[in-house]
């Protein structure tokens, strides 16, 4: 893992192995995806129409890149693989292509909110357990036809996991297709669309230990195929005259312009070193870390820990909590300048679901990944447990 040497320097002159449990904003990058990225520079060029050896080879590169990451996802042999710059343009891009309405939940992180809602979204207010949620929403797609249901994977709040392949079976029962925003969860779960029955799948790289620009959408080709391009310009085309344009055929349609090869090869890299892994015992390490957290955490005076739902029947590494009378800013600092622990405070782009939760002014939120140990869960706790305690002692720090 890149980074995992890293020193973080403290408010007292010191430094320490930085803590990182900052991964559900962006991840570090995967020593397998730098070299990767590494190994093409040399080869750099663009891709497409260049016949000179650099650019073939790009080319190369760049289209295997689409096949990896449809085997990592679980995709069907007629869906398509299109780069983005990351989730939130991967959930506006298929906003452009939708021949419909789309329902939402009121949980969702603002891109898979406000992409929809600049298209006139319903939004569905998610009930005290996970169970009523899902009957609203079924009573919400059987009240009037709707197109599509775009829904998270994995709250990027909570870490909580929705039902998708039930989710995706009340979709099409009504008539409906549905879009998995998988930002949160693909990094920590494997995923099969074909499997579950979803139609779109959407996510980033530097979610994925792939911080190197680029996203994806994959899914049904004949939205795509039917859309207006999503940008226009050179490489989205088959023929263009001054008073016509034959546009291509997706991916292609939707990736005008020199793409991310870098990009779109780290992709790849980080799916096929992940895909390597033991998904089994890297989610059981997981969740012991994530129970130790919560726990922990759960028995420091004045710490809350958030959870949308009672009823939720998985998540994945994300705990978030706040501190009575503490504002989220003022613990995320104590914890950076006082022990090299590396968290995210505020809102997370989802001031809906924070504001339904009781906390309008933010929160903290500490999230785990591949890098993450025991030893530094058990920092995190300490440290916190010292905040309570000075701030009881009157400790102005």
């Amino acid at each position: 893992m890149c980074g995992s040497d890293l020193r973080a320097p403290l408010r007292d002159g010191t430094t320490v192995t930085y803590a990182n449990f900052d991964y559900a904003a962006s991840a570090p990058a995967l020593s397998a995806v730098a070299e990767r990225v590494q190994s093409l520079l040399p080869f750099y060029a663009s891709v497409h129409r260049g016949a000179g050896y650099a650019s073939q080879v790009c080319t190369e590169r760049y289209e295997g890149a689409r096949d990896v990451v449809a085997d990592f996802v679980g995709a069907r042999a007629d869906d398509v693989v299109v780069f983005t710059r990351n989730t939130t343009d991967a959930l506006n891009l298929l906003a452009s292509c939708v021949p419909g309405e789309t329902v939402v939940l009121d949980i969702e992180h603002h891109a898979n909110l406000l992409s929809w809602k600049r298209n006139g979204a319903r939004v569905v207010e998610s009930a005290g357990t996970v169970e009523e949620t899902i009957q609203r929403i079924v009573a919400e797609l059987c009240t009037r036809p709707a197109a599509l249901l775009a829904v998270t994977g994995a709250s990027n709040v909570t870490g909580e996991v929705l039902p998708i392949a039930r989710l995706a079976r009340i979709a099409h029962e009504c008539g409906a297709r549905i879009l998995v925003d998988a930002a949160q969860l693909l990094p920590h779960r494997r995923v099969d669309i074909a499997e579950l029955g979803v139609d779109y799948l959407a996510f980033s790289g530097h979610k994925l230990y792939a911080p190197f620009g680029a996203g994806a959408l994959v899914g049904r080709a004949d939205w795509l195929d039917a859309a207006e391009p999503y940008l226009a310009g050179g490489g989205a085309t088959k023929n263009v005259e001054i008073d016509s344009v034959q546009w291509a055929a997706a991916p292609q349609r939707h990736e005008a312009g020199t793409p991310n090869v870098l990009g779109a090869v780290a992709i790849a890299a980080a799916c096929e070193a992940l895909a390597g892994f033991d998904a089994v015992a890297a989610q059981q390490h997981e969740r012991e870390l994530c129970d130790r957290l919560t726990a922990g955490l759960g028995a420091v005076d004045g710490v809350q820990v958030l959870r949308i739902w009672p009823d939720s029947p998985d998540s994945v590494g994300i705990v978030t909590f706040t501190v009575a009378g503490a504002e989220p800013r003022e613990v995320a600092t104590f914890l950076s300048d006082g022990y090299g622990i590396g968290v995210r405070d505020g809102r997370f782009c989802a001031h809906p679901l924070l504001s339904r939760l009781g906390h309008v002014e933010g929160a903290v939120r500490a999230s785990l990944g591949l890098g993450s140990s025991g030893a530094d869960v058990d920092r995190l706790i300490a440290a916190v447990a010292e905040f309570v305690r000075g701030r009881a002692a009157g400790d102005p720090r």
